[in-house]
């Protein structure tokens, strides 16, 4: 069920924040959003919300994007 209240404005910064960590180790990895985007199975606009931080993904995506990256989870949620 969508939030009728949306979330403070310390929530969207942190989610900011965990999306340019997402960013940064994918652009370490030297990967695309497409490359990561399928191998996480989801498409790139859905992936590209998540690393720009305009969405909030389940922590079943965000395990599937790190292990797509070959990153450690911590390492992309970390503020």
């Amino acid at each position: 069920m969508p939030r009728s209240v949306p979330p403070p404005d310390w929530v969207l910064t942190r989610r900011r924040v965990v999306g340019g960590q997402i960013r940064a180790a994918r652009l370490r990895a030297n990967l695309t959003q497409e490359t990561v985007a399928a191998r996480a199975g989801m498409d790139r606009a859905t992936y590209n919300r998540i690393e720009q931080g305009h969405s909030s993904p389940l922590l079943d995506s965000l395990i599937l994007i790190a292990d797509a990256i070959g990153a450690e989870l911590a390492e992309l949620v970390r503020t």
